[in-house]
């Protein structure tokens, strides 16, 4: 059960660095205090984190993206995926450790359904 919330924590963990990167590159900060997110990144933040917290195929899966089920509503889905375009990249630059994990992973978990 310990390993299944540390694999909820960092995925938490990774999606709002993510989002954190997206908001802090795309809104202007005058919109919001400094180091925060804007209300509409808080929002996609904590419906993300929603979903992770009542994900039941949490011990199997090893990113949403390669999830079978998509449990997001479509508009916060969307949202979600513009994030995951602009920070995926930037993420190398901004951290870089996490970037080669989650490469990893998705590399491990492609061969796996093959």
């Amino acid at each position: 059960m310990k390993d299944i919330e540390k694999k909820r924590r960092k995925e938490q963990y990774v999606v709002g660095e993510m989002i954190r990167l997206y908001c802090r590159k795309k809104h202007k900060e005058s919109d919001r205090k400094k180091g925060q997110l804007c209300p509409d990144c808080q929002v996609l933040f904590d419906y993300a984190r929603l979903r992770s917290e009542k994900c039941p195929f949490m011990e199997n899966k090893t990113f949403c993206s390669n999830c079978r089920v998509h449990c997001y509503k479509p508009e916060m889905r969307e949202k979600i995926r513009q994030v995951m375009r602009f920070s995926g990249p930037r993420m190398l630059l901004y951290h870089p450790i996490l970037a080669v994990w989650h490469v990893v992973c998705s590399v491990r978990e492609k061969k796996k359904q093959k």
